[in-house]
This record gives C-alpha cells, sequence and structure tokens, in this order.
C-alpha cells in the first residue's frame, strides 16, 4: 500500500507529531508498505513532478527528525522556515496525498488535529486514518466536548469557560484549587493547576497567549488514566502517575518522567464503568475509528471523571496508546496495521453506501 505519513505542522505539539510520525513511518515500511514521511507545513519543495517515485525511493525519510525538548517549540522559528506563507501545506503535499492509497495521520493539535485537514481530504476524495472532519472539530474545543458528555451522562468536571478580557465570577462548585486551559491546547501546553485567585490571575494571564478563551474547571485530586477506544471498544486502562507534578508537557515527552501501568490496578467494577464511559465519551462527539480519552478518578469519592477525547492519540515511545495495545498482545507495527485496516473498513463502508 502506498502511505503517506503527514505530521509536523504549526501547532505546538509539533515535535510530538514529528516523534509520533518517525515512529509509524518505521513501522509501515516495516509491515512491507511503500511510505512517505512528509512535514504537512514544510512540504518537498525540492521535489519535481511526477513524485510517484518518492514511495519507492531508498532515502531514510525519518532521517531528519529530532527528539522532543522539554518545552513546547518555537513555532515563530518554523514558519520563519516559509517566509510569505499562504497556506497550511507545504509544497507537494497535496499532490503526494493525492497519489497515496492512504494517508496516515500522525498530527496533533490545532491545525492539524482540528478537523480542518480532515475536511480537506473529505472534499479531496483522500483517504486518511482517525475520525472525520465534525468529530475533530468538536473535541479540539474542550468546551464542547464537556457538553457533548453531559448529553451523554459521561461525568466530567464542573467547569466555566471564560473570554479574555470579560469578567467572571468562579462558581462554588469549582473553587480551589482549580485547573486552567486553554479551550483548544493539547499535550498539557497551557494548562495551570492554581490554588487561589493571585494564582488564576496569572495562569489566565498565561493561557491568554494562547488564545482568546481559558476553561476554568474543578481540581479532581486524584489518579489519571487514560482509555483508547478501537471502533466502539475500550483497550485496558493505563494510570499515569508522573514523578513530579503533573501530567505536563514535559512529564508527557521525557523518558523517566512518569510511571504508567497498564492494565491499571483497579477493582473490576470500576474499570468496567470507566471503560463504559470512555466508550460512551467516543460516541458523544461521532468518533470513528480510534481515539483516547483522559480521566481522573476522585480520590475522595471513588468518582471518574472525563476530561477530554483526543482524536490523534500520540504515537511516541512514551505515548499511551500504544502500552494499551500491547497489552492485549498487539506490538507498535500490529497498531498501525489495526488503524490501517479499521481504517480501510471506514472507506469500504462508505464507498459501498
Amino acid at each position: 500500500m502506498k502511505i503517506v505519513v503527514l505530521a509536523g505542522g504549526i501547532s505546538t505539539e509539533r515535535d510530538v507529531s514529528l516523534c509520533s510520525g518517525r515512529n509509524i513511518y518505521e513501522a509501515l515500511k516495516g509491515n512491507g508498505h511503500d511510505v512517505v514521511l512528509v512535514d504537512l507545513f514544510l512540504g518537498l519543495p525540492e521535489e519535481k513532478e511526477p513524485l510517484d517515485h518518492l514511495f519507492t525511493d531508498d532515502r531514510d525519510w525519518s532521517a531528519s527528525v529530532g527528539t522532543i525538548a522539554e518545552d513546547a517549540p518555537d513555532i515563530a522559528h518554523v514558519k520563519a522556515l516559509r517566509p510569505n506563507y499562504r497556506s497550511l501545506l507545504g509544497p507537494n503535499v497535496l499532490k503526494l496525498c493525492e497519489l497515496s492509497d492512504m494517508v496516515f495521520l500522525a498530527l496533533h493539535g490545532e491545525n492539524g488535529e482540528d478537523g480542518k485537514i480532515q475536511a480537506l481530504f473529505d472534499l479531496m476524495g483522500i483517504r486518511y486514518t482517525g475520525t472525520g472532519h465534525t468529530s475533530s472539530a468538536l473535541c479540539m474545543d474542550k468546551n464542547i466536548t464537556k457538553q457533548m458528555f453531559r448529553g451523554r451522562n459521561v461525568p466530567t468536571p464542573p467547569g466555566i469557560t471564560v473570554q479574555k478580557g470579560k469578567p467572571f465570577r468562579l462558581p462554588e462548585s469549582v473553587g480551589y484549587p482549580c485547573m486552567v486551559k486553554t479551550c483548544c491546547g493539547g499535550s498539557s501546553v497551557g494548562v495551570y493547576r492554581v490554588n487561589d485567585a493571585s494564582e488564576l490571575e496569572k495562569a489566565l494571564d498565561e493561557a491568554f497567549t494562547f488564545e482568546d478563551q481559558a476553561i476554568i474547571e474543578r481540581c479532581i485530586i486524584g489518579r489519571e488514566f487514560s482509555i483508547a477506544v478501537i471502533e466502539g471498544e475500550a483497550l485496558p486502562i493505563i494510570e499515569i502517575a508522573p514523578i513530579s507534578g503533573f501530567y505536563d508537557y514535559k512529564n508527557k515527552y521525557q523518558p523517566g518522567s512518569t510511571i504508567e501501568t497498564c492494565p491499571a490496578k483497579l477493582p473490576e467494577e470500576t474499570a468496567v464503568r470507566m471503560q463504559r464511559h470512555a466508550e460512551a465519551a467516543c460516541a458523544s462527539v461521532g468518533i470513528e475509528g480510534y481515539a483516547r480519552v483522559d480521566f481522573m478518578l476522585d480520590d475522595r469519592t471513588g468518582e471518574d471523571y472525563a476530561l477530554e477525547v483526543n482524536t490523534l492519540p500520540g504515537m511516541t515511545p512514551t505515548s499511551l496508546m500504544p502500552q494499551e495495545a500491547q497489552a492485549i498482545g498487539y506490538s507498535f507495527p500490529q497498531l498501525c496495521e489495526w488503524i490501517l485496516n479499521v481504517s480501510m473498513k471506514k472507506y469500504a463502508n462508505t464507498e459501498r453506501n
């Protein structure tokens, strides 16, 4: 199969995306596919048409991908590599994707996980992995996602959405400590835990450097979990315990920063309840194929709370979904093949109808 692995872009999760893309590229190449790894934003400016030969080119497309730094990348520097750009898609990206049998999306965050690329590909008739443009857009906005959860009786922490420059009152149902999050951020970029009003003001100032609205929600004191859902069925639960602090950008992607346990050590009743909530969360936003739902389990009450749906879960060496798949016997290359098969099945059903 001719596959384009699409990664990079200009979101704050760019480095994570490139690392996911490299892993996927190497796995699919090892599985016998003809694969090209390409940066969504930078593209392939030196290549000339026809581009078909790139799928069988013997170069190592992953050689230029580095490791994930402790801090989010400098996007201004990346944009400077394509001065006067007008399109999110770099040179030859769309043409190459049109030549593929499938585009394996390794994009994360804005301009990749928010439905824009998915909508373009739907219009162009380009096949891609992951859910469609509507559910991608819904899940990118945490405020809308939480509303959809409540419509399916999926518990989620109480909270409010605040606009930059507009006054608000913190409801008693939230209180302190609380979490401040950008509405459309990912990889815990723009996420802050605050303990009082002065910290809240500072956190909002920081969050508003990313976008003009933010969520303030109750901080659930307890254990953190994640549950991947593939074709509507939950995988084993993974528990994430950071060595220090909470599961922020650094702890997510620096080896040794967290202790992860899969399957998580939970009473069976609790585990089953959380898995059903994960499946319902995905159904509430119309997920097709696969996704991952993040949870907190309240130490005091034993209640679980869904935080968000990740429509293109990370596929880095420290990512969660590959560990969950490993727990049921799927190696990383087998997981990539599973995702391909699920995606092909979706298009086969669509074309048949």
